[in-house]
């Protein structure tokens, strides 16, 4: 009975052994790139103004990357709005030998967008409803003060 436990029991580590090297990649693919090319870069507009800094990138369930959560406006992060890109609409030029991210917006376009906040129980990026802006009374904090 115990050589046929034992045998049950090398059976499953070298089973488990086979999978684990089998999830494993020889080389890195080619045409990938790495997330420290867009987490915490600048991104400029096309007048090579800085408009932004990547927060966060997002990855749907398939691995695919999706979107760039880019920080707008603020100082040192106080004040900061975090807005949602399409990830398909970030470029990437090198310039001495470093990526630079160039967006085709301006800093006031992605001010005037919708706002994000990360809500760390769920795990996601949530609409900031508290950052929206209502073209006739101004953003939310503005209209709660013009009621009092």
């Amino acid at each position: 009975m115990k050589t046929l436990a034992t045998a049950a029991l090398l059976s499953c580590i070298a089973a488990t052994s086979a999978l684990a090297a089998s999830e494993t990649m020889n080389t890195a693919p080619a045409d990938s790139s790495t997330v420290t090319n867009y987490y915490k870069q600048s991104v400029y507009d096309p007048q090579q103004s800085k408009i932004g800094t990547i927060d966060d990138v997002l990855v749907d369930k398939s691995g695919k990357v999706t979107a760039l959560i880019v920080g707008v406006g603020g100082f040192l992060g106080a004040g900061e709005k975090d807005v949602a890109v399409p990830f398909s609409a970030v470029k990437t030029e090198m310039k001495n030998n470093k990526p630079y991210l160039t967006l085709d917006a301006t800093k006031d376009s992605l001010k005037a967008a919708t706002g994000y906040k990360y809500d760390r129980d769920k795990t996601t990026w949530l609409v900031d409803n508290s950052s929206r802006t209502d073209k006739t009374t101004g953003t939310a904090q503005d209209r709660s003060e013009k009621k009092k």
